[in-house]
């Protein structure tokens, strides 16, 4: 029973390999693709959906008032700029009126406060926005809260992000990442950093299941043997 278990276990996390190496090609697939328009209000359903996630789409708007920042560190950055820092997300209300966070890209953790970047500004005309579209993150019990004074978040929850902000606008479950034409002449938020990254332990899992049970079977062949040859030994000589 416990090698059947090991084994099921295995061939479980291999159908698991096989569906991330899918969703990693379908998403490499996704971003040669023309960017779509923004999801609107009648299709956010469709964008928590499994799949959803790294879309090339476009939105055009105005910049509100306000910025939050989401903190990661960027390890292999495309400008110049990396290491510990913030995503900055700003809310952009399109012409229906409803919401996005728009992540205008990457600002070091010593250039966090706008007064040490001058030129970072948003827009104030109505611009256009491509980029890619990222699903919201729901928090789990080991994210930090939120730090609300400093306006920093752990998790890109887009729709609280905007509620510390206090837009009151019906605001999308998902983000957009702009792409690098947003960047500012000042550098600064360095747009076009959309970190791409899928954790794929599934074949070292596979093989650890397989490896025990492997372990199961010897040590059950070895036991075997034993009693065998205890047996054996004890068996009357004729």
């Amino acid at each position: 029973m416990g090698l059947a278990i090991l084994l099921r276990l295995g061939f479980w996390q291999v159908d698991r390999l096989a569906w991330k190496e899918d969703l990693i090609r379908q998403v490499e697939q996704s971003l040669t693709l023309p960017a779509a328009p923004a999801p609107a209000p009648a299709d956010w359903a469709a964008t928590t959906a499994p799949g959803a996630d790294y879309r090339k789409v476009e939105i055009r708007g105005r910049f509100l008032p306000g910025e939050v920042y989401y903190y990661n560190a960027l390890t292999s950055p495309k400008g110049p700029y990396g290491g510990p820092g913030y995503f900055v997300h700003a809310p952009l209300q399109t012409a229906d009126g409803w919401v996005v966070m728009v992540n205008r890209g990457f600002v070091p953790d010593l250039y966090l406060d706008p007064a040490k970047r001058p030129g970072s500004e948003p827009p104030v005309e109505e611009v256009t926005v491509s980029g890619i579209l990222r699903q919201g993150e729901t928090p789990n019990a080991l994210t930090p809260a939120p730090d609300q004074s400093k306006r920093i978040w752990f998790a890109r929850d887009p729709q609280a992000m905007a509620r510390g902000l206090e837009v009151s606008a019906p605001v999308a479950p998902y983000v957009i990442d702009a792409d690098a034409t947003l960047t500012p002449p000042s550098g600064l938020p360095q747009a076009g950093e959309t970190v791409v990254r899928f954790k794929n332990d599934h074949l070292g899992y596979a093989l650890t299941w397989f490896g025990l049970a492997a372990t199961l079977a010897g040590v059950y062949f070895a036991y075997a043997v034993s009693v065998l040859r205890s047996r054996a030994s004890k068996k009357p000589e004729a």
